[in-house]
């Protein structure tokens, strides 16, 4: 991390700081914790925080757009599944529209910006 890499990167825990997140857990709890100042890449990199983006045509580094459009797909994936089972707190369409969001995202990650 001597800041010599210029590329922007994905948080190997792509969605964990999502803004969207973020807001969800503080108007249900009223507290948020702080940013981290460094995080772990979705290529493996260990860089500060401000280095990173969770908007797909922002990240440069080609590793993690491949990360950040698989783990997208992943929680698409996992999203439906959550949805259709019984008992589920959200509706199959709510599910169905949070999974084509995550769809949308890998999509705009394979598009290589």
């Amino acid at each position: 991390m001597d800041g010599a890499d210029p590329h922007i990167h994905v948080d190997r825990r792509v969605s964990q700081y999502d803004a969207r997140v973020r807001n969800l857990l503080a108007g249900t709890f009223g507290l948020v914790g702080d940013l981290p100042e460094t995080v772990t890449t979705g290529c493996g990199l260990r860089v500060p925080y401000v280095m990173t983006s969770a908007r797909p045509e922002s990240v440069t580094c080609l590793t993690c757009r491949e990360h950040g459009h698989d783990q997208h797909v992943r929680l698409a994936e996992q999203i439906e599944r959550l949805g259709a089972m019984p008992g589920a707190v959200v509706t199959g369409a709510q599910a169905g529209r949070a999974a084509e969001h995550h769809r949308d995202l890998a999509r705009r990650f394979a598009q290589g910006g």
